[in-house]
Order: C-alpha cells, then sequence, then structure tokens
C-alpha cells in the first residue's frame, strides 16, 4: 500500500475527473491522498472532495504564491477549517522566493501566523520552499511544528536540518529523472525514515510521462519503484517504509475510511 502525501486533486487539469483519479489511484494501491488547499477559495472545495472520497485526506492553508491576494480574515476562516476532525495538516504553505514579482514580507507574514495555528492546533505543515530553505528554517525554529517538506530540493545541509526538526522530505516525479543526479543521490543515500513519496499532481510529471500530460495519484508506484531502485530495495520494503513514515508525520491519517472499491483494513 502507498500514500501519496501532496496531491492537488482540485487542479483545473484534472477537470471533472477526480472519480477516475482516485479509483486508478486506488487500483494501483494508492489508498491515502493527501489533498492540500491553497487558499482561501478552495477550502471549501477541498472539503467537498475529500468528504466525497474515502481515502482522500484535506490539509487547509495558504500557498505563498496566493499571498499576494490574501486578506488577514482569510486565517479566522482558516481557524474554522483547521478545528475539523478530518483535517491531517496545514498546508500547503511556505515561502517562494523563486519569482521576484511577490512580496516577500507578506509571504513572510502569512507563513509566520499559520506556523503558529499549526502549534494551536497540534497539527504537521505542508511546506512549499523554493529558494528560501534558510529562511524557511529560521521560522521553523522560532514556531516549534513538524511536517513535510514538499518536493525538498535543498542542499545535504539542509535536508540534515530539516530531519533534525522532525520534517519528513518529499520525494516524487522529479527523482525519477537521471539528470536530476543530485535530488537522486540524496534519494539514495537520506535515511529512509525520513522520506515520504508525492504527486504534486497534477504538477511535476515523472519521466515515464509523455510531455504535457498530467500527473496523477496512480504513479505513485512507478515513483517508488525508482526509489527503490537508487536504494537498492524492493518494492515492498519502500512501500511499507514510506507509508509508515507518512502515518508518523500525518496520524490522522490512520483514522480516514478504505476506498469502497478495496475494503480494506488499514493497516
Amino acid at each position: 500500500m502507498f500514500i501519496d502525501t501532496h496531491c492537488h486533486l482540485d487542479a483545473d487539469e484534472l477537470g471533472d475527473a477526480q472519480t477516475d483519479v482516485v479509483q486508478a489511484a486506488d487500483r494501483a494501491g494508492v489508498s491515502r491522498i493527501v489533498v492540500p488547499s491553497v487558499a482561501r477559495a478552495n477550502f471549501g472545495i477541498v472539503r467537498e472532495l475529500c468528504e466525497r472520497y474515502p481515502g482522500c485526506a484535506p490539509a487547509y492553508g495558504i500557498h505563498p504564491m496566493y499571498t499576494d491576494g490574501a486578506l488577514p480574515q482569510d486565517l479566522t476562516e482558516l481557524r474554522e477549517y483547521l478545528v475539523r476532525p478530518d483535517t491531517v495538516a496545514v498546508g500547503e504553505i511556505g515561502l517562494d522566493f523563486f519569482i521576484d514579482h511577490y512580496d516577500r514580507a507578506q509571504q513572510e507574514y502569512f507563513f509566520a501566523e499559520q506556523l503558529k495555528l499549526a502549534q494551536e492546533f497540534n497539527l504537521p505543515v505542508l511546506l512549499h520552499i523554493r529558494r528560501a530553505q534558510d529562511i524557511v528554517l529560521k521560522h521553523l525554529r522560532q514556531h516549534k511544528v513538524h511536517g513535510i517538506a514538499h518536493a525538498f530540493n535543498g542542499s545535504r545541509q539542509q535536508a540534515d536540518e530539516f530531519i533534525k526538526l522532525g520534517f519528513k522530505l518529499g520525494f516524487g516525479g522529479a527523482m525519477t529523472y537521471s539528470r536530476a543526479t543530485r535530488l537522486r543521490e540524496f534519494a539514495a543515500t537520506l535515511p529512509l525514515e525520513a522520506i515520504v513519496l508525492e504527486t504534486d499532481a497534477p504538477d511535476i510529471p515523472p519521466d515515464f510521462l509523455e510531455r504535457g500530460q498530467p500527473n496523477k495519484p496512480e504513479y505513485i508506484p512507478r515513483i517508488a519503484q525508482t526509489l527503490a531502485e537508487l536504494r537498492g530495495m524492493s518494492i515492498e520494503e519502500i512501500a511499507q517504509a514510506t507509508t509508515e513514515n507518512a502515518l508518523e508525520v500525518l496520524p490522522k491519517l490512520a483514522n480516514l475510511r478504505d476506498a469502497p472499491a478495496r475494503g480494506r483494513p488499514w493497516l
């Protein structure tokens, strides 16, 4: 069994095919899908999707690339979603300094406020980080939370710092490219207990997809096969380890119902 710890099931690229996407994932052995929000506007959409599809779990947060249009009252509404018993994490939150025109001060304000909410509600966080690893680490040292560094692409030293702070590192489609030498080295050498699998569907498509095709949770086992090959392990060992890692950092996942197509007990 596998867990996709990061999938934007509501994304426009998936159209109205969510039922097919979830069923295909379940047939492939992916029985848990974490669905993060990105802004106040899609909190309700994420909630409805996760209520509709057993095995899908919601996370709520304001993505750094959406903070320019965010308002302080959005944090008030976020609180109302975080208190829900099925909420598994605060996310997707973080910092993105890759694109210059986003207001960095605004990003840091919403990031810090959401870290405070994660502390208050004792929830893990799903972190988006681009060209801001050290500043994110600075905030994490001030606000003691844990969670997942989604789509990790920092240095080995930064990886070690995230792990020391109680974070798992998300590996997905980018790892499947032979030219991603540094990322593949990390996948092969980082402690296995620090790694979780993700797609970021429909984004970060793996190497085996045709150009322009959206990423989907059903590809997690093929992504896991790359991790198995890099580490010299069996796919079964990778499935067990990454599932256990995901449940450790996102413990509420263990309480979800299974998809009717399988109806299997969870662990």
